[in-house]
């Protein structure tokens, strides 16, 4: 036999044993999936908590297992008819969901951000035009047409898998075309809406609920990163995906449709699940002097971007698959005059110069409501500057508003401010096949009442000692200033 053709087993930190199948096989020995290895999962939290050294590529492979696992279970239902090749795609959209992060992860779209208030780019329409790339590339494509007998709607199905309805880049391996009726209606949250997709119909709702949950967010992209994030941090996650994907069935709903649905008594390890994402993002992901390290990092990008052609890089995979967290690297040791911005900032990052940290507070999104464009925020900062200036009197003064950043960061359980168990079903041990809601007061009295918050950081982007000081005798004005709302709101 085809050495090639064999499952391989490879050994997780977190997992344990994963065996894939020969086709997932081929999809990582590509330059375009190895190239994650190069993709730190965290971000800057590398620079800050030493053991977060995990990349993209082994949290792909993780993904890649759990929807294998969760595929597998809900298959024992066999009225569902979930089909070999379904399994396989979603397998498949697991291992390819993260192809599209550029260096850094999240700190990329920062960047893109940063240069485009107005952009609306994400890493999933970049991994959908990868997948494309590497398959096309590889010559994976015809393996999965000729030996696996994938149709148009099954290529469909993996980028809807992985971007949701309407994927970028819709061209497909073959001609494509719609898998069923566009007009047809879904049952969402209690409104009438078209269905979407072109991969699967409507009877297949729930397995666009495994890999990137758009109903819920509850999904096992989520369940690796949580628990691998965790391990490399050195916490605990008390949120069970084993128990998850044991006890998770498929019921019809009158509202949603063919759901993936809990048992009830797992309803405490469903809010666990959002709990250690709303820890992590206070704690670990946003943690100030992570925020300092990836605005350094953005602030880099950006001014080597005009040399570099960084940002046209998304609009090429082939140009795009060379950027890596080495990115850093090569700026730092160009000598090209163009660069030197970007470097001085870089060297600065060598040399644990950051930017320093002035205050924050954590907010209630009501009080900063009318904040609600990154122009109202800087111009908070603005006024709040120039009050510090006044006041400094005599004192040398430098620095303008352009040496600060202020960094409003939305902490949530997923949902905005509701709470997402309210769009999760269950069912009981005695009607498995009838989804339910679960009230709070049916689960515990010892919930959170709130959902959100925002954490609100500023920074100091100069070295000048004096300027960090007399700032931070005068946050509270700004404080004040921020929750001030304009008369005519």
């Amino acid at each position: 036999m085809d050495e090639s053709s064999e499952w391989k087993v490879f050994y997780d930190s977190v997992h344990g044993h994963i065996a894939l199948d020969p086709l997932l096989v081929k999809i990582i020995d590509t330059p375009q999936f190895q190239r994650l290895r190069n993709i730190k999962q965290l971000g800057g939290d590398y620079f800050v908590f030493p053991g977060a050294s995990h990349n993209r590529f082994e949290h792909s492979i993780g993904v890649a297992h759990l929807a294998g696992k969760l595929v597998q279970n809900l298959r024992t239902d066999k009225s569902l008819d979930i089909t070999d090749t379904d399994e396989l795609c979603v397998k498949i959209a697991g291992l390819c969901h993260d192809l599209g992060h550029g260096p850094f992860s999240h700190v990329f779209e920062g960047f893109m951000k940063e240069l485009n208030p107005k952009s609306n780019w994400k890493h999933e329409e970049m991994s959908v035009r990868m997948f494309d790339y590497l398959i096309e590339e590889n010559g994976i494509g015809e393996v999965m047409r000729n030996e696996y007998k994938f149709k148009s709607k099954d290529f469909q199905f993996i980028k809807e898998l992985i971007y949701g309805p309407n994927p970028p880049n819709s061209k497909n391996p073959e001609d494509s075309h719609s898998a069923q009726d566009p007009q047809e209606s879904l049952q969402f949250l209690g409104c009438i809406t078209q269905w979407a997709y072109k991969g699967r119909t409507r009877e297949k709702s729930y397995l666009y609920q495994i890999v990137n949950n758009q109903t819920t967010g509850i999904d096992v992209d989520k369940m690796d990163y949580f628990s691998r994030d965790c391990h490399h941090l050195g916490i605990k996650c008390n949120f069970s995906h084993e128990r998850y994907l044991v006890f998770a069935r498929v019921c019809i709903d009158e509202e949603l449709g063919a759901q993936i649905c809990i048992r009830d008594k797992e309803a405490m390890n469903m809010y666990e699940l959002f709990h250690i994402r709303s820890h992590l993002h206070h704690n670990f992901y946003h943690h100030r002097v992570t925020k300092a390290v990836e605005n350094m990092i953005v602030n880099a990008l950006i001014a080597a971007d005009k040399k570099l052609a960084i940002s046209a890089a998304v609009k090429d995979p082939s140009a795009y698959m060379k950027l890596t967290d080495f990115i850093l690297q090569q700026i730092l040791d160009s000598t090209d005059p163009e660069l030197s911005t970007a470097r001085e900032i870089v060297e600065r990052l060598s040399k644990r110069d950051l930017y320093k940290f002035i205050d924050g507070k954590t907010c209630k999104p009501k009080d900063v409501k009318h904040l609600d464009s990154a122009e109202k925020w800087k111009a908070k900062l603005v006024a709040w500057v120039e009050h510090a200036k006044k006041e400094a009197g005599g004192q040398q003064t430098q620095f303008t508003a352009e040496d600060f950043i202020i960094m409003p960061v939305k902490i949530n359980y997923g949902k905005n401010e509701d709470n997402p168990i309210g769009c999760l079903r269950f069912y009981k041990k005695d009607k498995t096949d009838k989804p339910i809601r679960l009230s709070k007061d049916e689960v515990s009295y010892l919930l959170p009442e709130k959902f959100a918050e925002i954490k609100v950081m500023v920074f100091y982007k100069g070295k000048d000692k004096l300027g960090v000081d007399l700032m931070k005798t005068h946050s509270e004005k700004l404080w004040e200033e921020l929750q001030k709302a304009p008369k005519d709101q």
